[in-house]
């Protein structure tokens, strides 16, 4: 049985929503006879998806899991908040920079709203109410940083070799590595901005 009933559906909706993402890129690269390995590559190069496969791990571990070294860690004041962290800047920058450019219908629709607006909700949700706070220090939002400072590095290599980039900002053929390189770190200081206000609530409940 789920310790928490809510965090139970919480996780199924995280799942499920990568669930129907992936479906839907693989019915698609199906439609068009080419290789669905590639298709579930292509996808998992998405920092929202990665982001989301976080949550709704640490989500499971916190509704389901038994007792082990990996719960302890992804459960962990520091981890939790890092992805934390994440999803709000998934959220953000998806409804700044990204929702203007589509309109999802129908299935896609439903997978676009649980994965860039559900989730991160639910998420913070479980960070503040679940999460054991006063324990954060300045220097895990150094070490958080890693996180999207690894994947900026991956993307661009990866489009380097093969040419796609996963996201229009990022998009080096399109806007040259300067520009490039000013998006991610105005996307790197926006991470920032969100762990220092994670960490100041952080202390706060700490205190009270």
């Amino acid at each position: 049985m789920p310790r928490r009933p809510w965090l139970a559906l919480a996780a199924v909706l995280g799942w499920a929503g990568l669930a129907i993402q992936l479906y839907l890129v693989l019915l698609a690269r199906w439609q068009e006879q080419a290789s669905l390995i590639g298709g579930m590559v292509n996808l998992f190069c998405y920092f929202t998806v990665l982001s989301n496969t976080l949550v709704a791990t640490v989500l499971s571990h916190a509704a389901f899991g038994r007792d082990s070294a990996a719960r302890r860690w992804f459960l962990s004041p520091a981890i939790s908040s890092c992805v934390a962290a994440s999803i709000v800047l998934v959220a953000l920058a998806y409804s700044l920079l990204l929702r203007h450019l589509w309109q999802p219908q129908g299935w896609q629709w439903l997978a676009d709203e649980l994965l860039h607006d559900v989730m991160p909700l639910l998420f913070i949700l479980y960070w503040w109410f679940e999460v054991p706070k006063g324990r954060l220090r300045l220097w895990h939002l150094a070490a958080w940083a890693l996180y999207p400072m690894l994947y900026f590095a991956f993307v661009l290599l990866r489009g380097h070799e093969i040419g796609v980039y996963p996201y229009p900002f990022v998009d080096v053929a399109r806007l040259g590595y300067g520009q490039v390189l000013t998006n991610a770190v105005g996307v790197l200081a926006g991470f920032w901005a969100i762990g220092l206000v994670l960490l100041g609530l952080d202390r706060w409940r700490g205190r009270h």
